[in-house]
């Protein structure tokens, strides 16, 4: 699981602890969420609830064969497969000292059941405690793992040049000195300086930066980034465990030991709760002895047994994670996942949201946004496109899909001209295609304006003179601004944009969507000093939304991590707290509002089972109350939070 902070994932505070990559639960216990999805997980309650429906009906119809050891024997059948995790958790942590907790209180509650020969009580109250287990396991199918994540994210080989020839070994056992190749499509597994002449990288996955970058011979190349065309070369600078993508895993696991440590309101409400009432039990067996003439031990006995049954927390262990469970499946089906429980309850504190831009905020796509040409647009376009068609760039891409197929040119002896551009004959006529420095270096004049344009240009001259330039930019997401408003209406008073794009992209954007605070030329430990510095404000409950591997750090570090799963990478997914599953931001502020009409159904429930089991723990004190009527009222209570649980589903958000 992700390093966060505590995780409430087991109902009535079934406590997890995940600081480590490698923690053990708190408990050593035997409910484990992540297998929810096997059939072995269910088949312990599904035995129980077998055995204990048959013997009701046994029981109903007064059965002659279904007395005495018999039937004792068999509601123990139906007990101990959903008892026994509960009763060895009760004897772990008493041996670990926590002696008063809610697994005490339900095996006494359930063992004193069975003396006063309530057995069917017995059975349910722990059938129930597993099925509410059973909802929450379900609710978080699969533990998170965001270090193994990171490090399956890194090539698993590296084909490095030894004996005269290339070979593939592990990355671990190349040296610094040594050639490595990397082809079209693969990741560089190490640092290393470029060997070949130019090759253009995608750096979004350390960077965040939104435009691919070519980089020159002699210049760095970090682990992590993908070679976008041709077979290419390395020389490695640095050790494995040195390399960039190393560090932001070690920024990953620093960041998690930062979490904040939360709980649910029932764990704590659990450590005042338990021994009160267990106390009070002791003392109504007891006093009346003091007080009462004619004391009879057995009827107290059996009156502090009934007191048990009834503050056993049932209503509670499954109103609270149907309560969550509900707001979890609501979530889902606005394409919104929750990880656990508790970051449904951590999200409404969220006051501050900070958003990485590119694949966040905006599309991660490239689109033509402006053209400005000397000559006819057609013609200017038809031009441009044509010389484009010649690249394997993003950018030329994004320029041909603009013209379209059928509006290119014939064309002949291209030239790439390295880092500036393209050279080609079209129509008898001499075209140049690429950056200001490439016309520069021709001698060809163009508008000063063009250079200041925040976005990215591509420039067209046509027999030496300059014929326009279209602008590249990666588009707005269609809901972005709808995102903000909608923050700012739930209540988010800070919302901050943190980029690995150029500081002017990145503040251009964050004008146009209201966005009210920016920061560009990031890399993932600036991101993480940044985040830093904002949850130092007083009262700050911060959430992030990212969608790269470089985001990673960040999404542990936060209070609430969101990621993009639609397009985000694996790691950001695994290391978000909550996905949002169709990219689209506006649904932080929905994930927000469920997260707040959830809480307010839980603290219903809540409300709910502690008064009616206040009114009926009075009433069986004083022997008002028997058994059945102890366990009909809990029944009663929890019918009426399952009812309020599902009322969620429906809502609109």
């Amino acid at each position: 699981m992700a390093p966060h902070q505590h995780h409430t994932d087991g109902c009535c505070g079934h406590q997890h602890q995940h600081e480590k990559p490698n923690d053990r639960h708190d408990h050593d216990h035997d409910h484990n969420h992540g297998d929810a999805s096997s059939f072995k997980t269910y088949l312990p309650a599904i035995a129980s609830l077998v055995l204990l429906l048959i013997a009701i009906v046994f029981d109903h119809f007064s059965l002659s064969f279904f007395q005495g050891y018999l039937r004792l024997g068999w509601y123990l059948l139906a007990y101990i497969p959903v008892a026994w995790p509960v009763v060895k958790e009760a004897f772990a942590t008493i041996a670990k000292g926590d002696i008063f907790t809610e697994f005490l209180l339900m095996a006494l509650a359930t063992i004193g059941a069975f003396a006063l020969g309530e057995y069917p009580e017995a059975v349910a109250v722990m059938l129930f405690y597993s099925i509410g287990e059973l909802f929450q396991g379900a609710a978080v199918s699969r533990a998170k793992n965001n270090i193994k994540a990171l490090l399956d994210v890194r090539p698993d080989t590296a084909t490095v040049y030894r004996y005269g020839k290339y070979i593939s070994i592990n990355p671990k056992e190349v040296a610094v000195g040594e050639i490595i190749q990397l082809k079209a499509g693969e990741k560089a597994p190490l640092d290393g300086e470029l060997e070949s002449e130019s090759a253009s990288f995608n750096t979004a996955a350390l960077t965040g930066e939104s435009k691919p970058k070519t980089i020159r011979k002699g210049e760095q190349v970090l682990a992590g980034m993908l070679n976008l065309e041709g077979v290419i070369t390395l020389k490695v600078t640095k050790k494995f465990e040195d390399s960039a993508l190393s560090r932001i895993l070690d920024l990953v696991q620093n960041a998690s030991a930062k979490k904040a440590k939360t709980e649910l309101l029932i764990r704590r409400f659990a450590k005042i709760y338990t021994p009160i009432v267990f106390f009070l039990a002791v003392a109504l067996t007891l006093l009346p002895y003091f007080f009462v003439a004619n004391y009879d031990f057995n009827v107290w006995l059996y009156r502090a047994l009934v007191f048990l049954v009834i503050s056993c927390p049932c209503a509670l262990v499954i109103s609270i994670p149907l309560g969550y469970f509900g707001g979890i499946g609501a979530a889902s089906a606005n394409g919104i996942l929750f990880k656990g429980s508790n970051y449904l309850d951590l999200i409404t504190k969220v006051n501050t949201v900070v958003l990485d831009k590119t694949g966040t905020l905006t599309q991660g796509v490239f689109k033509v946004k402006e053209v400005q040409g000397e000559i006819p647009e057609k013609e200017f376009i038809s031009y441009l496109a044509s010389i484009e068609s010649q690249s394997t760039h993003p950018i030329a891409k994004a320029i041909v899909e603009y013209s379209g197929a059928d509006n290119l040119l014939k064309i002949r002896n291209v030239r790439e001209i390295a880092g500036h551009g393209l050279a080609a004959e079209i129509n008898g006529n001499e075209v140049l295609a690429g950056n200001g420095k490439l016309l520069k270096q021709f001698g060809i004049a163009y508008p000063n304006e063009v250079d200041e344009k925040v976005e990215t240009t591509v420039l067209l001259a046509i027999d030496g003179k300059y014929a326009g330039f279209v602008t590249i930019a990666d588009e707005a997401k269609t809901d972005a601004q709808q995102a903000i408003t909608a923050l700012h209406a739930v209540g988010v008073n800070k919302i901050v944009m943190l980029s690995g794009d150029k500081t002017s992209i990145t503040q251009k954007v964050a004008t146009d969507l209201g966005v009210d605070e920016a920061h560009g030329d990031l890399l993932p430990e600036d991101k993480v000093a940044q985040l830093e510095k904002i949850k130092a404000e007083p009262n700050r409950v911060v959430a992030f939304v990212g969608d790269g591997i470089n985001d990673a750090p960040v999404l542990a570090l936060s209070d609430v991590g969101m990621a993009m799963g639609a397009l985000g990478s694996d790691v950001a997914i695994e290391t978000a707290d909550v996905v949002i599953q169709n990219d689209m931001p506006s649904k932080i502020a929905t994930a927000i509002k469920i997260g707040r009409a959830t809480k307010k159904i839980v603290y219903q429930n809540i409300g709910l089972a502690f008064g009616v089991k206040a009114v009926v723990l009075i009433l069986g004190a004083g022997g008002l109350a028997t058994m059945w009527e102890a366990v009909f009222a809990d029944v009663g209570v929890a019918f009426l939070a399952i009812l309020n649980a599902v009322r969620i589903q429906r809502m609109k958000f």
